[in-house]
């Protein structure tokens, strides 16, 4: 029989693993482990850029150029901010935000913020269906051959899959987003001005101006989005020993959100603005491009639209059902059956039914179903933010895991930015519509 002598290398299985393996072991485990816990927050990210967020960073930049572009530096912060508590509050107490503000402020407050919550996310869900129908126009296919084809494929995938499949399914799909980056190069746009719009913040008090920095953070930080990623984080079952992991997907998805944003902003301010053209539709956008790449751009647009519309079409519905089923006490589980939960998915077909029927009324205007939403979403914030500062900052609820200083500090100044925004946009219309200025 062999021996291994003093000095000599043994086999690889008689050898202790060196300190250099160990530490690679444990930097795999963690990317692992990263890996396996990214979800909410990066299908919350990617689903800001939905139709809504679409149309709104087209019109930004066609009807402003790069003028808007430095709004995204501080929607970014504000939205890591945002989504961080909501992350924070669902793994370290298991619960929803509409469960929390339940015991919190009672059922009369609860109600109110599910009004809130409902008339948003409604109007938004129509939104996306809207975006499916422009999208299937750019193609050449009629709305009514593709709208109502969708509403059964997204209630089909979601009331048959489970949580993670439905998860990997919409990380899968995330991927499509790529081709906005594709076509903001392919536009060729001036990069120093695009430097300038980006790094020297320009303001304008009229109306349509303000409207529009209005819609792009109320496309971005959205009522929904705070409702949908703290009950994903609690359907997925993660805790406080995940904590550290999901606030990196927090990250992961608010800078991928914001740089889609940019590049769309790009893209129709280097073709639409720079060239004087009007944007009445989304389609123009995508239009617009085929001088520069023929087909093949303005094809990646309207495919980037679909699938935007798509994913958002089940995960608005998806926040809605969590919230107003947590909030009256009714089962809700995407990885339950149809018959264990039927509340919970018979407000999300509902609301698939809503936002389906209503692009399909003869005549109805694609471009202000698909704008309105991030304005009604941004006035509404306030309300969902007050109430979820009210919560984190409560050391009965959060314990050890509360605000600090500086998360307060950033997080209240984005609720009274906001706030102030909403006041002076309401006093520029009306004095606008008195006819003062």
């Amino acid at each position: 029989m062999s021996q291994v002598h003093a000095g000599e290398a043994g086999p690889p299985e008689a050898r202790p693993p060196g300190r250099r393996a160990m530490m690679r072991l444990g930097s795999i485990q963690r990317l692992v482990l990263i890996f396996a816990i990214l979800g909410p927050g990066v299908i919350t990210g990617v689903v800001d850029d939905d139709a809504t967020g679409i149309a709104g960073y087209s019109l930004a930049g066609a009807q402003f150029g790069y003028a808007l572009l430095w709004s995204l530096l501080l929607v970014t912060v504000a939205l890591v901010v945002v989504q961080e508590i909501s992350a924070r509050m669902g793994a370290i107490t298991g619960k929803g935000l509409a469960d929390l503000i339940r015991e919190r402020f009672g059922v009369k407050i609860t109600l109110f913020a599910m009004v809130t919550l409902l008339v948003a996310n409604a109007t938004t869900t129509v939104a996306e269906f809207a975006g499916i129908a422009a999208a299937a126009e750019l193609f050449g296919i009629s709305r009514y051959l593709v709208v109502p084809p969708a509403a059964l494929v997204v209630f089909g995938v979601v009331v048959f899959g489970t949580y993670r499949k439905v998860e990997i399914g919409l990380l899968i799909v995330s991927l499509v987003f790529i081709s906005y980056l594709i076509t903001g190069f392919v536009a060729q746009p001036h990069w120093p001005s695009v430097a300038h719009g980006t790094f020297v913040p320009t303001i304008h008090l009229t109306l349509p101006f303000l409207t529009m920095l209005i819609g792009l953070i109320g496309t971005t930080i959205t009522p929904w989005g705070q409702f949908y990623l703290q009950s994903a984080v609690v359907d997925k079952g993660l805790s406080e020993r995940e904590y550290k992991s999901a606030r990196i997907d927090v990250y992961v998805g608010s800078f991928i959100t914001n740089v889609i944003a940019f590049f769309i902003i790009v893209t129709a301010a280097a073709t639409l603005f720079v060239h004087g053209q009007p944007a009445n539709t989304v389609s123009d956008v995508a239009e617009s491009l085929r001088p520069l790449a023929g087909n093949f751009a303005a094809r990646l647009f309207a495919i980037g639209l679909l699938n935007a519309s798509l994913m958002a079409a089940a995960i608005l519905p998806l926040s809605t059902a969590y919230a107003i089923c947590e909030a009256f006490g009714w089962e809700r589980s995407v990885s339950r059956p149809l018959r264990e939960a039927p509340v919970f998915f018979g407000l999300f077909g509902g609301l698939l039914a809503i936002g389906a029927l209503a692009v399909l009324i003869p005549g109805v205007p694609l471009l202000v179903l698909l704008f309105l939403p991030n304005v009604v979403g941004a006035i509404l914030l306030p309300v969902i933010l007050i109430l979820t500062l009210k919560i984190v900052n409560d050391p009965h609820i959060m314990g050890r895991w509360v605000n600090s200083r500086t998360q307060n500090i950033l997080a209240w100044s984005t609720t009274i930015v906001l706030l102030v925004l909403t006041a002076v946009y309401a006093t520029t219309a009306i004095l606008q519509f008195a006819g003062v200025i």
